[in-house]
């Protein structure tokens, strides 16, 4: 199965305490390249997070957003600092002392003190939040990939289409060159006789002449690459997998017949069709360009 470079994955997972959001989608790459955008607190999880998604993607520009909720009570724990409320009560009694003052100092009125309490955050419980976190991805990821199978099928559909007129081409070329000689043969055969009237002509060297000419404009060799091209490309596509790079030198590969085929055409018929051809290798090197 061939996958299209261009996806959309989406999965919410939450229990009690948390709730994880995952969203992918993806465009047009030449390698994979993955960014990934999540609150800071996910942070350690990012080569576990990496790794996953890896397993699941070869091409494309990814683009991963992770959001995180915290649904329990007491996200933050109150913390008593006793070595500063110990500084606080020793310095209070120290002023006393010296300025012969009241002390009037008592545990409310110690615990007013700065940071004498503070609010901590609540630590995160790694363990606790990974396999809800990977269950999102999972999901995400997976829906990511259907959606680029969906495509990739739609894609293949299409390009074997196109590659089926493109072999249709290269046969009208190839029942078209003998033609093409012939006719060249008859014009040669018709000017001699014009010029020379009833002189005798020289059959051999007009057999030379439509040899060079036959030589010159042949394109057996363009066509039966071609053939193998197009062929091959079909194989591809019908072997799936990460072929997005083998599709492409193909494609390269056709272009480059196709352009001999038309640099060589002396009739207008053999020009009109490799124009359509070419025409037809361009569209299909746009379509894999899109092929993961």
């Amino acid at each position: 199965m061939i996958k299209s470079m261009t996806g959309f994955g989406r999965c919410e997972a939450a229990d009690e305490a948390h709730k994880v959001t995952v969203e992918i989608k993806s465009v047009n790459h030449r390698y994979l390249d993955l960014a990934v955008k999540m609150p800071k607190k996910l942070n350690l999880f990012e080569s576990a997070i990496r790794n996953l998604l890896k397993s699941y993607i070869q091409r494309g520009k990814v683009d991963v957003y992770i959001t995180y909720e915290d649904s329990t009570q007491g996200q933050e724990a109150l913390k008593y600092n006793a070595g500063l409320a110990a500084e606080y009560r020793n310095y209070i009694r120290q002023m006393a002392e010296e300025f012969s003052l009241p002390e009037g100092l008592d545990a409310v009125g110690l615990s007013r003190f700065p940071e004498v309490f503070a609010m901590e955050a609540r630590q995160m419980d790694e363990n606790e939040l990974w396999p809800l976190l990977e269950q999102a991805l999972t999901e995400a990821v997976g829906r990511f990939v259907d959606a680029r199978e969906k495509e990739g099928r739609q894609l293949m559909e299409d390009l074997l289409k196109k590659l089926e007129a493109m072999e249709g081409y290269v046969e009208a070329i190839e029942e078209r060159s003998p033609e093409i000689i012939n006719e060249y043969r008859q014009k040669l055969m018709d000017k001699v006789h014009e010029f020379l009237a009833e002189t005798q002509i020289d059959e051999n060297r007009i057999l030379t002449e439509v040899t060079l000419f036959a030589d010159k404009i042949c394109t057996d060799e363009e066509t039966v690459r071609l053939k193998s091209h197009i062929k091959g490309t079909k194989d591809i596509l019908r072997q799936g997998g990460g072929i997005g790079r083998k599709l492409d030198f193909m494609a390269q590969e056709m272009n480059r017949e196709a352009n001999t085929i038309l640099s060589k055409a002396n009739d207008i018929t053999v020009s009109d069709i490799a124009i359509n051809l070419k025409t037809d290798i361009e569209k299909v090197r746009e379509q894999i360009q899109n092929i993961e």
